[in-house]
């Protein structure tokens, strides 16, 4: 039986099966950061600038609140920069803050070409933007290129009749009459005139069909996500064209790059073919366990589920992004994107393969490893090796389960949390943190229905509880509401605020966050763990990942323990060029440093390892 995976939220947490099978078109373009001198792209070495960067994931309603209205803005972002300088971080993605009704919390945009009122104006953007220009700190923005929201003018115009010029903007279709040789199907939209059913079989990611019935119109819209987030019509050459003049307007207001989301689903199939079903799939959490309910072939809502060969990953995709990244090149500014693939064939497409595309196509492959396993992740990390690409690597972010929860199991320890650290700053590739994991921040996930926020948990409750567990506010002291607020926050402080924390940690020599630090300060000042070429070594051991990093002749040896007991390793280093006399001087580990012997290396539980190989 062919299994389906739960272990992250809606974008990963219901797209687990494809791992199987104003606002008018001229825009002003305003440069009070764009005048200032921009960094540069390349390094001295003529390496980009994000090959080399540190990349730090902050949700915007969650990460800080400077006028105590319980919802994080930019003038907090602003506030804490001087703290993710300490860190080492050298670029922020923040997720959407442009206008929208926050039926998604920001993934619902309604103008692209402002701020969010709650968060602040343009003023603070830009001031935030010169403030991260000084602390060497750039901004990357989540840009929502796949659907707007249902409040977006744009949409309301293409709503407002078939014939307005705005209506190809959008995917409108007639529905179909009901098969009267079949039982009689429930509507799919109590809007819908006498049983019609939607245009095919598509589901949304959200739950429900992937249509809404419009009764004014008599015809339905399409949408991937939630019935308030209307796919855009990217067939239709206009949306490309106000899409990409909004992306300008941001680079020309200084900023670095876009997180591009859910960049696999901008084109669907013409002929609105029906996806073929996936009878057998049943769902299960991060463990791999069946979820308790769960029905094999149906999603959290009851949904058949399906694969999406006809509405994600269609060719046209990469035809837009090979054009987008032609734009964003004139600005040295770099592309991450949201890119759900079911393989690293898939994978390499994104880099481009005639032409470049993005240069950081997220690894969900690599995330989607649940559990603690040397093999699995030497595994995913040589397959990421083998696209060709620049790989960039994460654990957690805003749709996915804390790393703390995923890999600690039900009683997390630091001692795994500064493993994870040790994986990920030290691979071949480009980091990305999400807020908090420096500190070992943990989920804190919904206990009842009318707990929960997220629209998805809302309409999946209890099979999906939603993405609120992972999207709790930032843990700045052990004092009230984690000194995040000293209002209400929007979402409840996750247990462990008290001990981990960044006032607390960083006082202590031994925390978390002060390994993360040490790990990113050595990441920086060492070639070898960013340029340098990646090499597996004792690639059977069932329990201690081994690899070392070379350049220009200077190396560096990994070590991780993934198991809960103590580990002996003897690595043969010969086919590298290094004898028995080969030592290993300690540069960063876990617990106290001391040097070691390739030959005869001792780790402690959970135990890293990073030393530089001598001759």
């Amino acid at each position: 039986m062919t299994s389906q995976k739960k272990g992250s939220s809606v974008r990963p947490r219901l797209r687990w099966e494809k791992l199987l099978a104003t606002l008018a078109l001229a825009l002003l373009l305003p440069a009070p950061a764009a005048a200032q001198k921009k960094p540069a792209a390349l390094d001295r070495e003529g390496h980009p600038w994000w090959r080399h960067a540190v990349f730090y994931e902050i949700y915007p309603r969650s990460f800080a609140d400077s006028n105590n209205d319980g919802i994080g803005d930019l003038k907090g972002i602003t506030s804490h920069l001087n703290y993710l300088k300490s860190l080492g971080v050298d670029a922020i993605w923040i997720t959407p803050c442009f206008p929208s009704p926050q039926v998604d919390f920001g993934y619902d945009v309604s103008n692209y070409t402002d701020i969010e009122p709650m968060y602040g104006t343009l003023a603070d953007f830009d001031g935030m933007v010169a403030r991260g220009r000084k602390d060497h700190i750039r901004v990357v923005l989540d840009f929502v290129m796949n659907h707007t929201s249902d409040r977006h003018p744009w949409f309301l115009q293409s709503k407002s009749s078939r014939s307005s010029e705005y209506r190809d903007w959008y995917i409108w279709r007639d529905g179909k009459p009901p098969d009267v040789s079949q039982p009689p199907m429930p509507p799919l939209d109590p809007n819908a005139p006498g049983g019609e059913q939607p245009p095919n079989n598509w589901t949304s990611i959200f739950g429900g069909t992937a249509w809404k019935y419009d009764p004014t119109t008599q015809q339905w819209y399409y949408h991937f996500f939630d019935p308030a987030q209307p796919d855009l019509n990217w067939r239709n050459p206009k949306v490309h064209d106000a899409m990409f003049r909004a992306a300008r307007f941001w680079f020309e207001r200084g900023v670095a790059g876009f997180r591009l989301d859910a960049v696999d689903t901008l084109f669907e199939d013409p002929d609105l073919r029906d996806n073929p079903p996936l009878p057998n799939v049943i769902l299960r959490d991060a463990a791999g366990n069946p979820l308790p309910n769960a029905v094999p072939g149906k999603d959290a809502y009851g949904m058949p589920l399906q694969r999406r060969i006809y509405n994600d990953n269609l060719p046209e995709n990469h035809v837009v992004l090979q054009q987008l990244r032609q734009l964003a090149d004139q600005y040295g500014a770099v592309l991450i994107g949201e890119t759900w693939t079911e393989n690293i064939a898939q994978l390499r497409e994104y880099y481009g393969e005639s032409k470049a595309e993005i240069q950081l196509p997220m690894d969900f492959l690599f995330a989607n490893v649940n559990r603690l396993s040397a093999p699995e992740f030497r595994r995913q990390v040589a397959l990421v090796e083998s696209a060709g690409g620049w790989p960039v690597y994460l654990f957690s972010n805003h749709d996915i389960t804390r790393a703390y929860n995923r890999y600690g199991g039900p009683h997390p320890t630091d001692q795994v949390a500064k493993l994870l650290a040790g994986l990920l700053l030290t691979l071949r590739g480009t980091p990305i943190l999400y807020y908090g994991e420096e500190l070992g921040m943990e989920n804190r996930d919904p206990v009842s229905r009318e707990e929960v926020q997220d629209p998805i948990g809302v309409r999946g409750w209890p099979l999906e509880k939603g993405r609120d567990g992972e999207r709790t506010p930032m843990q700045w002291t052990s004092g009230p509401n984690a000194g995040f607020t000293s209002g209400k926050p929007w979402l409840p402080i996750a247990a462990n605020y008290q001990t981990h924390n960044v006032e607390s940690e960083s006082r202590d020599p031994n925390s978390v966050l002060n390994f993360y630090r040490a790990a990113i300060r050595l990441r920086h000042r060492n070639m070898a763990l960013v340029e340098g070429n990646y090499v597996a070594l004792n690639e059977r051991d069932p329990n201690v990942m081994a690899y070392l990093r070379q350049y220009r002749g200077h190396a560096l040896l990994v070590a991780l323990n993934m198991s809960p007991q103590a580990q002996t390793v003897s690595l043969d280093l010969s086919g590298q060029g290094y004898g028995v006399k080969a030592r290993l001087h300690a540069l960063l580990t876990s617990n106290a440093a001391r040097d070691q012997k390739p030959a005869s290396m001792k780790l402690e539980p959970y135990g890293v390892f990073i030393g530089e190989l001598k001759k």
